[in-house]
C-alpha cells in the first residue's frame, strides 16, 4: 500500500483540498490574522524582560543577547505548535466530528489527496506565520544577521516534519480527551529542547536525550542560520527533519486509508 501511496501523493487533485480550506478561512480571516500577534508578544516579552535579566550568552564562540539566542528557538516552537494545531486538532474535527472527508471522497479525490491537501494547507499557514515571525525579529533587533532570512525555509522544513507526524497521530485519537496526550508530548519538547538555554547547561544525561528531540534539531538549525554560522554539521538537522517528515507521511498515508476506507 505504501508503494502505491507515494506516487499518488504527487497528484494535483490534492490542491483541491487546499482550495477548500482557503475558501473556508476567507470568512474566518480573524483567526489567520491573530497568528501575527503571537510572535510579536513572544519577542516583546523576552526583549523587554528576560533579555536584561539573563545577559549575553556564548554561541559557538560568539556573544549574543539572550533575546537573539531565544528568538530562533521560539520560531521553531511556533512552527511546531502551528503544525500540530492544523494537522491534529483541525484535521480531527473534519475527520471524526464534521465528517467532511466523507463528502470529499464522494468526488474523484482519493484518501492520499486528502492527506496531502491538508499538508499543503498546514505548510502554507506555516510559511505566512514564519515570515511574520522573522519580520518581527528584524524589526525588534533580535536577528543575529541578515542570514536570518534563511530561517524561512528552515521553519517550513520544521512544519513539514511536525505536520506529517501530526497527520499520522490524528488518526489514533479517539476523542477530545486524547488531546491531553498531545500536550504531554508538546510541553516537554517546549521546555527541554534547548529553546531557552544552551545544551551545554543541561546535565550530561539529559543533554544526550535532548539531542534526539526534533524540536532541538530545528532550534539548533534556525539558531545557526540566524547567526550566519554555517558548518557541515547543519546537514544533520536537515536530514533528521526530512527523514521524520518522510516517515510520518508514509504512516499518515496508511492510517488515513485505514480510517476512511475500513
Amino acid at each position: 500500500m505504501l508503494t502505491r501511496a507515494i506516487p499518488v501523493f504527487g497528484t494535483r487533485r490534492s490542491l483541491r483540498v487546499f482550495e477548500r480550506n482557503f475558501a473556508i478561512y476567507r470568512s474566518q480571516w480573524l483567526m489567520l490574522v491573530s497568528g501575527f500577534f503571537e510572535p510579536l508578544f513572544y519577542l516583546l516579552s523576552i526583549g523587554l524582560g528576560l533579555n536584561h535579566l539573563v545577559g549575553d550568552l556564548r554561541v559557538d564562540g560568539r556573544l549574543v543577547s539572550y533575546a537573539t539566542f531565544v528568538a530562533p528557538g521560539m520560531l521553531a516552537t511556533s512552527a511546531m505548535n502551528g503544525a500540530m494545531i492544523d494537522t491534529i486538532f483541525n484535521t480531527f474535527f473534519r475527520l471524526k466530528i464534521s465528517k467532511s472527508y466523507e463528502a470529499v471522497l464522494a468526488t474523484p479525490l482519493t484518501v492520499s489527496d486528502v492527506a496531502l491537501g491538508e499538508l499543503w494547507w498546514a505548510l502554507a499557514r506555516a510559511s505566512v506565520y514564519a515570515t511574520s515571525f522573522i519580520a518581527c525579529m528584524l524589526v525588534l533587533g533580535d536577528a543575529g544577521s541578515w542570514w536570518v532570512l534563511l530561517c524561512l525555509p528552515g521553519a517550513i522544513l520544521t512544519s513539514l516534519a511536525f505536520s506529517c507526524i501530526g497527520l499520522a497521530a490524528c488518526t489514533y485519537i479517539r476523542s477530545w480527551q486524547d488531546f491531553d496526550l498531545v500536550g504531554v508530548v508538546q510541553l516537554p519538547l517546549f521546555l527541554f529542547s534547548a529553546t531557552f538555554f544552551p545544551l551545554s547547561l543541561y546535565p550530561r544525561w539529559l543533554a544526550a536525550i535532548v539531542a534526539f528531540s526534533p524540536l532541538y534539531q530545528s532550534a539548533s538549525l534556525l539558531r545557526s542560520l540566524s547567526l550566519g554560522q554555517f558548518h557541515v554539521s547543519l546537514v544533520v538537522p536537515v536530514l533528521y527533519l526530512g527523514v521524520i517528515g518522510a516517515l510520518g507521511l508514509k504512516l499518515a498515508a496508511r492510517r488515513f486509508t485505514r480510517v476512511l476506507i475500513p
